[in-house]
């Protein structure tokens, strides 16, 4: 392991371990309630199970308002909010809520298009077997979804690992943080590649594990 690595061990570790954390609350978000919210919005379009004009343009807004922010403009509008919710707006726990914020949003977005690639036939067989609403979503929409799904959560998951990146600004810490502050800022190029070179590792065997992932789910 070369030597500037070691030199600075204990704050590379630490600074993994707060990605991980800020990652990691963004994947629960994104699963906890970007799934449910991408659901409604599918289910509330126009044709589908619980059509409703006003509640799909209302959370397609909301959606649309959230994923056209500039992040850093995000985490900064944010920060009343994360006050309210954390009690500070500085530090790694503050990081996680703009980030669990646009995860939900992300998320969302492609679960509703993932759902829409269902052929109606399916929806339409499920309904006529007497299958309720719940049924149909948890029984044959995600099921024949899985494997789009999957790879939604991939790709957000490597949009989480950037937007992390950026929250040093508000004092989250993070690989990106460190690279900046140890690396750009005290002319250490070399530990600085060595940052990034464990984030483009990162998200390659993200990438790999969620691909494998959704190509064992797919049984088209």
């Amino acid at each position: 392991m070369p030597d500037i690595v070691l030199e600075y061990a204990s704050e590379i570790r630490l600074a993994i371990g707060q990605t991980f954390v800020m990652v990691g609350i963004s994947i629960l978000a994104a699963v906890l309630v970007g799934l449910p919210l991408g659901t409604w919005l599918y289910l509330s379009r126009k044709g589908q199970l619980l059509s409703n004009r006003f509640v799909f343009s209302s959370l397609n807004l909301l959606v649309n308002t959230i994923r056209s922010f500039p992040f850093l403009l995000l985490v900064v509008f944010l920060i009343p909010f994360t006050r309210i919710i954390i009690g500070t707006a500085i530090g790694t726990a503050a990081a996680t809520v703009p980030l669990a914020v646009i995860a939900i949003a992300h998320y969302s977005r492609l679960v509703e298009q993932s759902l829409l690639e269902v052929p109606k036939g399916v929806i339409e067989a499920a309904v006529s077997m007497g299958a309720s609403t719940r049924e149909v979503v948890v029984k044959f929409l995600f099921v024949e979804a899985r494997s789009g799904l999957v790879l939604g959560l991939t790709t957000s998951i490597v949009s989480f690992i950037s937007y992390s990146t950026i929250m040093g600004v508000v004092g989250g810490g993070g690989i990106g943080d460190f690279a900046v502050r140890y690396g750009y800022q005290q002319f250490q190029t070399e530990l600085m590649l060595y940052m990034i070179l464990i984030m483009v590792i990162l998200v390659q065997l993200i990438q790999f594990a969620g691909t494998t992932v959704a190509r064992l789910l797919d049984k088209r």
